[in-house]
């Protein structure tokens, strides 16, 4: 099979960009460990501060709300500035964010630092992902992909974790993780300052913030798929950051902070595991594969749910887990495909903007309905859109066209 790669500047590769590679990876997964730090508190602020369901479904549509905002303005920013401005703006965004969560008793502090949370992950997520693909290596070739769209879910799955014990073991359960975050992402501040940008600043930046949403010609047509690939899976991962604390305790009887943080890891870790086995198949050959993964889990996440099986839910969360991670790194390797530099921001705001999307509406939508229906029959209706999204998948996925800039450049 061809591997396909994304298309780039003779000079991206070279040895002295290895550093900006590592840097802008464990950027990357600092702001997502921030992220998913939240998580294993959420069932604390539900006992000890009388927080709801409703109410922490609406923080992940605060959370996912800014980044959206955040994608349209400012996706093309780091194309202007440079990657290493934006990506510490980015990160420093994060470090307000947690600072405010310190002191969470109100679900509106709650909301206001997930909410900078928000902006600080949608800067990252266009100019951090980009910076990625930018200095990755050459060999191996689903590298830059992988590494890209992949670093979001194990930032996720790494803060949960360490979340969840510290949370359960730790001292000051509220604070710690928070603490630990702030110096991680202060770390990767300083890794993002010594390394090398890959952009050149250039004129345009105030034209760049008039909300602009585009990918090249040559891939527009595997936008659909990329979309429904997206959706499905992201909305998945709004449900487990929203509602899976509360199903955790009341369906699966158990209120451990850190079987909490791996129940949410289960469905974001293995997509890191997944990503490189979907670079075996064309993209849309995986992106099939990955989604019909993707629903057989979610079949047994409900029977989990109906029989109050922890143990089948979480290996269901495995599955369908690394289902994800197939069909995302390979809906991102089709729109990656025959990319330039200037190309990769847009197209990661895109991808980023389709994401956040999935997690946004969803949510809003069964943050209303949880005061109607239970967690269970909202669960129902996440796999209906998983279902939806799979059949779409089937029938349409395709690959992107061959004989593009990408073929000439290797």
């Amino acid at each position: 099979m061809q591997h396909v790669t994304p298309a780039t500047s003779p000079g991206g590769r070279d040895t002295r960009l290895r550093p900006a590679f590592v840097s802008a990876v464990v950027s990357l997964v600092a702001v997502f460990a921030a992220v998913g730090s939240t998580i294993p508190l959420f069932n604390i602020y539900r006992v000890e501060d009388g927080f709801t369901n409703a109410g922490i479904s609406l923080t992940v549509v605060a959370y996912s709300a800014a980044t959206l905002s955040t994608l349209l303005v400012l996706g093309r920013m780091s194309n202007h500035v440079g990657r290493r401005p934006t990506a510490m703006a980015s990160l420093g965004l994060l470090v307000l964010g947690c600072l405010l969560l310190l002191n969470v008793h109100d679900i509106g502090i709650l909301i206001a630092g997930r909410l900078l949370m928000g902006l600080g992950a949608g800067l990252a997520s266009s100019s951090l992902t980009a910076y990625i693909v930018d200095a990755a290596p050459a060999r191996p070739t689903w590298l830059a992909s992988v590494a890209s769209s992949q670093t979001v879910m194990l930032g996720l799955a790494v803060g949960a974790i360490a979340s969840g014990a510290l949370v359960q073991f730790g001292p000051w359960p509220r604070k710690l993780i928070y603490l630990v975050v702030i110096v991680l992402l202060l770390l990767s501040i300083t890794l993002v300052a010594i390394s090398s940008d890959t952009v050149t600043p250039a004129p345009g930046g105030w034209r760049s913030l008039r909300p602009s949403v585009r990918v090249p010609v040559r891939v527009r047509r595997l936008l659909p798929v990329a979309a429904a690939v997206l959706l499905a899976t992201w909305a998945t991962g709004a449900f487990y950051q929203a509602f899976v604390p509360a199903l955790v305790e009341d369906q699966l009887h158990t209120d451990s902070p850190l079987v909490l943080g791996l129940v949410f890891a289960a469905y974001m870790g293995p997509s890191a595991l997944g990503a490189p086995l979907g670079s075996r198949f064309s993209p849309a050959a995986a992106q099939r594969i990955g989604m019909i993964a993707f629903l057989a889990g979610w079949i047994g996440m409900i029977t989990a749910i109906t029989t109050g099986a922890l143990p089948l839910f979480i290996a269901a969360t495995i599955v369908a887990g690394a289902a994800q991670g197939i069909a995302i790194s390979a809906a991102t390797r089709g729109l990656l495909y025959g990319s330039r530099l200037t190309d990769r921001a847009p197209v990661f705001a895109v991808v980023y903007l389709l994401s956040y999307s999935g997690a946004t509406i969803p949510s809003l939508i069964s943050a209303q309905l949880s005061n109607v229906f239970s967690v269970p029959h909202i669960a129902l209706g996440y796999s209906a859109l998983a279902l939806i999204a799979t059949l779409f998948t089937v029938i349409a996925a395709r690959d992107p066209h061959t004989g593009t800039i990408s073929q000439r450049a290797e």
